[in-house]
């Protein structure tokens, strides 16, 4: 059996899909490892601390890639659909490709997938249930996203965070408002309290009323409609009605203009990201404030952020609008996101019998398989009228081990 791991190769990507403590682990369980050289520098992760792992670093990428079973990144592969070189070139027919791959954003990508036979498991589309928690990536990144977009907003805001008493005279805290309060959200109400800010939240689930309360900070919500939780059973925030967000707007609109860093974290899987900001409310702000888009790279949820650029606005209200926040704590992230990998790779082998058997009824598993066969079967991404196909039974043990025609990737990101 063997696992390799691809350097990143997409345009503000720092992160890597594995650390020598996962690496160790893999070796555990009888696979061989091959590291592409140099995927984990701007992770502060050298070629010889692989090497003492117990990995085996190869001077190109096809080195890396060839004979593996399982490939795992961060990102998906570049595809010619995204104007990028074939990634999917190097990668054995066959084999499991585990990353985040955005398959509402780049659906083409994932027919690409399919053309090559290869078995893509996606991160992002794990299953909302206790079982997935160690696997959650979306969960481990968004919270290091969260804590950095308070770094960033009090970094870029001219004053001070905390009450301060001088014998020249007070300074009064920042007031700091967290739109959206998903697992980034929280991070950065904590993050902001710590700093001794004052700081409230919205979210239009009712369900994030107590945990908002449980840090400290004040919530702003409208009372939703009749009956409506405002999340989906999934548990994750989903668009409301058009009467609910006109009130909530109005809400908003009383209480951001005396704030002085704004957060926004709001996303809807496959949708792009809601607009929560808008020109009007950014006009009411003092000059000097802050607002912090975690949002950008699907859009952002201020309708002045520019994805990837600093502005500020005609009023003076700065707008910072990173691209992919989890990477700029590239050590950490990655860390983390090596041991959500690490845990969904362990559904995928027998550690006695050292080889790779797939239990294709696993909720986790119909739940991130996106291709499968040289066919398309996550039924997310099939026609209404086309049902997924039934499940085969697990290779045998020398197919599986030889092949791997059964597995797939990583990838991910977030702000995402």
């Amino acid at each position: 059996m063997k696992i390799a791991i691809a350097k990143e190769r997409r345009p503000h990507e720092r992160r890597v899909a594995a650390t020598p403590d996962t690496i160790k682990r893999y070796l555990q369980w009888g696979f061989d490892v091959s590291v592409e050289t140099g995927a984990g520098e701007a992770a502060a992760i050298t070629d010889a601390a692989y090497t003492e792992a117990g990995a085996t670093v190869a001077p190109t990428r096809a080195e890396a890639l060839a004979g593996a079973d399982i490939v795992l990144k961060v990102q998906r592969p570049r595809t010619q659909s995204d104007g990028g070189e074939d990634g999917l070139a190097d990668i054995p027919d066959g084999a499991m490709l585990i990353a985040l791959h955005n398959p509402y954003g780049d659906p083409i990508g994932v027919e690409e997938y399919a053309k090559h036979n290869l078995v893509a498991f996606a991160m992002e589309m794990l299953p909302r249930i206790s079982r997935a928690q160690s696997m959650d990536v979306l969960s481990s990144q968004s919270n290091l996203s969260g804590y950095k977009a308070v770094i960033d907003g009090a970094a870029n805001y001219g004053r001070g965070m905390p009450m301060l008493m001088t014998a020249a005279g007070r300074i009064n805290p920042a007031k700091v408002f967290v739109m959206g309060a998903g697992v980034a959200g929280l991070q950065a109400i904590a993050t902001a309290r710590r700093m001794g800010a004052i700081v409230s939240a919205t979210d239009v689930r009712m369900a994030a009323k107590e945990e908002v309360a449980s840090l400290g900070a004040s919530f702003v919500m409208v009372e939703p409609d009749e009956g409506d939780t405002g999340q989906t059973t999934g548990g994750y925030a989903k668009e409301m009605s058009d009467d609910y967000k006109r009130r909530q707007a109005e809400l908003i609109a009383d209480h951001i203009k005396d704030q002085d860093i704004v957060i926004t974290t709001a996303l809807i899987p496959g949708r792009p990201a809601p607009v929560l900001v808008n020109d009007d409310m950014v006009a009411s702000m003092r000059a000097g404030s802050v607002i912090v888009d975690i949002a950008a790279e699907q859009g952002g949820n201020c309708t002045q952020t520019k994805p990837g650029v600093k502005h500020v606005t005609d009023n003076g209200v700065i707008i910072l609008a990173e691209l992919n926040l989890p990477s700029q704590l590239a050590a950490d992230t990655s860390a983390l996101y090596a041991r959500n990998l690490q845990n969904f790779v362990e559904l995928l082998v027998d550690k006695d019998e050292k080889k790779i058997t797939v239990d294709w009824e696993d909720e986790i598993i119909v739940g991130t398989c996106l291709t499968r066969d040289g066919k398309i079967v996550h039924p997310a991404l099939l026609p209404k009228d086309e049902t997924p196909p039934a499940p085969e039974p697990a290779e045998e043990a020398d197919d599986a081990g030889d092949d791997a025609k059964s597995e797939d990737e990583t990838s991910s990101e977030p702000g995402a």
